[in-house]
């Protein structure tokens, strides 16, 4: 069997969920349309009784064609009518069954994507986003393509309701025999239950994995470019290419033996009747419009259950869409607040006390740590790679749940805020700034819907005496392209510095880009962040000297632990760890330093 459905494996949150559990969640959904619904069931039943009627009025006109009655054209144009009922009833069933599902699938997809905004930093840190979309876009769809053909299923299997009571009044005894035939379409579609559902949800899994190759591939094609890799992502994309074509190939295997089993099975009941129901016609017992009836009932009592077996794949895999869909839907946050406290105005204390956080089991990053942040204070943090600088500004800003100790804003337990509201205080430039498509006025409002264009244009004149603005061609209407690739990375730091500005945070986070910046930029950066340094508490991961020297304390640390604080004088005449990292990483960004070089370059060039 490892053979057959081993390759994928599942996302950490992935739920297996019972029938009954889909089916009551897929019903709250179906709820929300009451009227639709009931529009939908009357031609449900008008199909069902249509379909069941036609093969009576069928069984009648043998018996009249063998008596020579003269009710034969009666019959026919019962017949007619029974047969454009069914067509009429059929269109305006499908009319409002697919404004019915195609409601539910949107909703469906709202509550996704709402739930994939939901989800915390860490659920992204272990689950790739490809395969989220997959679950907002792929799965949704697959869903309601399901549920379509579904409801042609239990139009069906109405049909077969109404037909059985029409039997039930002709034969008792063949109805009986039809009956025990049923077992064997029953066990058969049973049989293929639980081997669909697993290679339905191996298959989804495939094609995640396939969503996500290719969106990671498309968002990385600069750098793919940068370093002649096209081959290679290619040669990737081909890869789980192939794993999804072999799953979905075994699939496709254990599905083709769905028609010839009941092919089977169906033969072996239609000669059952075949054999019992020409044993009453000699006897008398029926007619042999009556006969041909039950003849005509096997492939109707079958085929419901037939159609239901040999579109059990895709059946199953709706049913592995929904679980997926739910499962997204329902997966925890690690982050929970106990309560909703809202801090205004909020004056920008921070302490941790006796700390304790791990981003995976076994692994700390800070131990026993604590600190205290005062009010309007600028804070920054220094230390190796490793050391637990962006896991501080990540616990201020609640991304992720610490597993001891604990952390108070103006005297308040983190954990017993209003989450939104104590974020919206928060003014957060990351490592690697993020723009969204649009122009620069529209990702600078991002921060702040009410900031209007007079005001940010005069923030921004602020900055470096506008020259940085006067340098796009468009100024704030200027098109940023996708993730900011058409500005330069300073511009991208600085339009990311400006959304802050016009935020006006309580608390700042900056985790500086490592990204080598001309000085005329710096300068300007350096502007944009006294801005807002004069205005808020700060907290600073530093890279570059200006801000480490502009800083009112600075925290070493090593290991999750502090080792050195003190301002930037203080710690170069203790000679400890920090003059030793000032050495290694910011003496050269000094002037002096730089003044230096230049004349020893230019001693030894003479």
């Amino acid at each position: 069997m490892a053979a057959v459905f081993g390759g994928l494996q599942g996302d950490r949150y992935d739920r297996q969920y019972s029938d009954a559990h889909l089916f009551r969640r897929i019903a709250q959904y179906v709820s929300e349309h009451k009227l639709q619904v009931a529009l939908g069931l009357l031609g449900f039943l008008a199909v069902g009784m249509a379909r069941a009627v036609r093969p009576v009025f069928i069984s009648a006109a043998v018996d009249e064609l063998v008596g020579g009655s003269d009710l034969l054209g009666f019959l026919l144009t019962a017949l007619t009518i029974v047969t454009v009922t069914e067509y009429i009833s059929n269109y305006g069933r499908r009319r409002f069954t697919v404004v019915v599902i195609g409601k539910i699938v949107a909703q469906m997809r709202k509550d996704a994507f709402q739930a994939a905004v939901e989800r915390d930093l860490s659920f992204y840190d272990r689950h790739k986003s490809g395969t989220v979309i997959s679950r907002i876009t792929s799965d949704t769809q697959e869903f309601g393509d399901v549920m379509l053909l579904g409801s042609d299923v239990v139009s069906q299997f109405l049909s077969v309701v109404i037909l059985f009571a029409a039997l039930l009044s002709y034969s008792v005894e063949l109805t009986i025999v039809l009956l025990l035939t049923m077992p064997l379409v029953v066990f058969a579609a049973l049989a293929f239950r639980f081997v669909a559902r697993i290679v339905t949800r191996q298959g989804a899994r495939a094609m995640a994995v396939v969503n996500d190759n290719i969106q990671e591939s498309v968002t990385g094609i600069r750098v793919a470019k940068n370093f002649r890799q096209e081959e290679m992502i290619y040669n990737e994309f081909s890869a789980v290419n192939v794993l999804s074509y072999r799953i979905n190939l075994k699939r496709g295997f254990i599905m083709s033996l769905v028609f010839p089993t009941l092919g089977m099975l169906s033969a072996i009941a239609l000669s059952i009747i075949v054999w019992s129901g020409s044993h009453s016609v000699i006897s008398g017992a029926i007619t042999a419009g009556t006969w041909y009836l039950f003849i005509q009932g096997v492939d109707r009592f079958w085929f419901p259950f037939m159609n239901l077996a040999s579109f059990w794949s895709q059946f199953q895999q709706g049913m592995s869409a929904a679980e997926r869909i739910f499962a997204l839907i329902d997966a925890e946050n690690e982050v929970i607040q106990t309560d909703s406290h809202v801090i205004s105005p909020l004056e920008g204390r921070i302490t941790f006390e006796r700390v304790d956080f791990q981003y995976d089991a076994g692994e700390p990053v800070l131990r026993d740590f604590s600190l205290d942040i005062r009010p309007g204070e600028n804070v920054a943090f220094v230390g190796h790679t490793g050391a637990g600088k962006s896991t501080i500004a990540k616990l201020i800003t609640r991304y992720y749940e610490f597993q001891r100790g604990e952390i108070f804003i103006d005297g308040k337990d983190i954990r017993a805020l209003d989450l939104k509201r104590y974020r919206g205080k928060l003014g957060v430039v990351p490592q690697q700034p993020f723009l969204f498509s649009g122009t620069v006025l529209e990702n600078v409002q991002y921060g702040n819907k009410r900031a209007t264009p007079e005001e940010i244009y005069r923030i921004a004149q602020s900055i470096g005496h506008g020259e940085w603005l006067d340098s796009l061609p468009d100024g704030l209407d200027t098109h940023v392209g996708e993730r900011g690739s058409h500005l330069s990375l300073g511009q991208r730091q600085l339009v990311s510095l400006l959304r802050v500005l016009v935020q006006k945070p309580s608390i700042f986070i900056l985790d500086e880009a490592t990204a080598s910046i001309d000085p005329f930029t710096e300068s300007q950066i350096q502007d944009a962040i006294e801005l807002i340094l004069e205005r808020s508490t700060s907290i600073l991961i530093a890279h570059r000297l200006s801000t480490v020297r502009s800083a009112d304390r600075i925290i070493v640390l090593r290991e999750g632990r502090i080792i050195e604080e003190g301002n930037h004088d203080q710690l170069m005449r203790s000679g400890g760890h920090y003059a030793e990292l000032y050495n290694t990483y910011f003496r050269h960004q000094s002037l002096n330093y730089v003044e230096h070089a230049k004349e020893m370059f230019a001693t030894v060039g003479g």
